[in-house]
């Protein structure tokens, strides 16, 4: 008996019609010059599609046998010129949208050569953009766009000379699975992915990307769930604060830790950026503070309460220039040194912070943060006016909230913060 093999059906290869480009004479179209333009027709699946080259020419100079210049035509190799350009511009696109096994129309075709890309790969645009922030200061905006770029280096095993093409839903919704596979949270994710797509955006405005490639329509980042738990204490485990706290061994920092953590809460939540900043001339008339907020450029003014005024005396002679121990004029000079140091000092900071939760007997996630939290949270507990600390204090409407409290006048504030300790 003669077994028969099964013979499997040959995968077709998938078959992308082209586009045929010509240029035609319109000569029923005649201008007010007595002259006929010159056009690009394209035709993919029988469908038709005419650009203008914004030329045109007397009618006799244009050979309707051979479809092309008459070679008395005056500036007949100008128009060649601009001719055969153009056309290669659209022959050049057809080949890439071809190589991607993509399916295109005549419309985008035409739409995509008029915005022609420069060639940068994602990488280059990346570090080339990690570059422009560090030479312009904007060190946060460095920060972010180096964890993104760390990120999809890691994803990608170090293959990131690809055109921002490559980038589609599909490559995304990938990307969020290996994001997902190692454990980062939703709020992660959604910053990974805003700033690739913050910097896909970029790509297009400085011509490394096709407007008709942006991914970003059909991928939605907004599904990402990116409200934060509540991280606030009461004043009962506050008050913890002001007493001694056991050695927590040989780790540096550590009564600047809780010092930093107490200043920020009875300084109206003022963050670890800030803190690192201050100076004497951030203290007015020996008893207030005075600084403006790095995040909102908004001028803020507190009364200092004894608590935080011992706290800065501790740190008097032993700054460097500063009010607290963290930056050191003579090294910290540019902005990207500072930025820097602050990113170091704060996470041993709030390492420490940890230790100390656990010391005190504190069952929360303890950052510099927590401090902010804490301080709208226990004014608001305490009966203060919630226009005053608003429920939003640093979280999700930050400037409306400093809109409320910059019509409010001192003496309101001062009270206010009464209610601290």
């Amino acid at each position: 008996m003669v077994e028969l093999t099964k013979v499997q059906p040959r995968v077709q290869p998938k078959f992308i019609m082209n586009a045929t480009i010509n240029v035609v004479c319109c000569k029923w179209k005649t201008l007010a010059n007595g002259e006929v333009p010159l056009m690009l027709r394209i035709c993919k699946d029988s469908k038709k599609k005419y650009q203008s080259l914004g030329i045109s020419i007397p009618v006799k100079y244009w050979d309707f046998t051979r479809n092309k210049l008459k070679t008395n035509c005056p500036n007949r190799e100008y128009i060649q010129k601009i001719i055969l350009n153009k056309q290669a511009e659209l022959q050049q696109r057809m080949l890439e949208l071809k190589s991607e096994d993509r399916e295109y129309t005549a419309n985008m075709l035409l739409n995509d050569a008029d915005k022609a890309v420069k060639h940068k790969t994602v990488g280059q645009f990346y570090q080339d953009l990690i570059q422009q922030y560090a030479v312009e200061s904007k060190c946060g905006n460095r920060l972010i766009y180096k964890s993104s770029y760390n990120s999809l280096y890691t994803f990608t095993k170090g293959n990131l000379d690809i055109p921002f093409s490559t980038i589609n839903a599909s490559w995304l919704c990938n990307y969020e699975k290996w994001l997902r596979s190692k454990g980062n949270k939703e709020t992660t994710m959604s910053l990974m992915l805003r700033t690739l797509r913050s910097t896909y955006n970029k790509a297009i405005e400085n011509k490394y990307a096709r407007k008709s490639d942006y991914p970003f329509n059909e991928y939605k980042i907004g599904k990402f769930d990116v409200s934060t738990e509540k991280r606030a204490i009461d004043k009962a485990d506050m008050m913890k604060f002001t007493t001694d706290i056991p050695s927590v061994g040989k780790r540096q920092y550590v009564q600047l830790s809780k010092d930093i953590f107490m200043f920020s809460y009875l300084c109206g939540g003022i963050n670890f950026t800030d803190i690192a900043n201050l100076t004497s001339k951030n203290i007015v008339d020996g008893k207030r503070l005075h600084y403006v907020r790095q995040k909102t450029g908004k001028l803020i003014k507190l009364g200092l309460s004894d608590a935080a005024l011992r706290i800065i005396e501790r740190y008097s002679s032993d700054s460097h220039g500063y009010l607290f121990p963290i930056l050191n004029v003579e090294i910290h000079k540019t902005a990207l040194q500072k930025q820097n140091r602050i990113h170091k000092i704060l996470s041993k900071v709030n390492s420490n912070l940890k230790l100390i939760a656990i010391q005190l007997g504190l069952n929360t996630n303890l950052t510099t943060y927590v401090a902010r939290h804490s301080f709208a949270t226990v004014l608001k507990k305490s009966g203060v006016n919630i226009a005053l600390i608003s429920e939003a204090l640093g979280h999700s409407d930050l400037a409306t909230t400093q809109i409320y409290l910059d019509s409010f006048d001192n003496e309101q504030i001062d009270d206010a913060m009464k209610n601290l300790l």
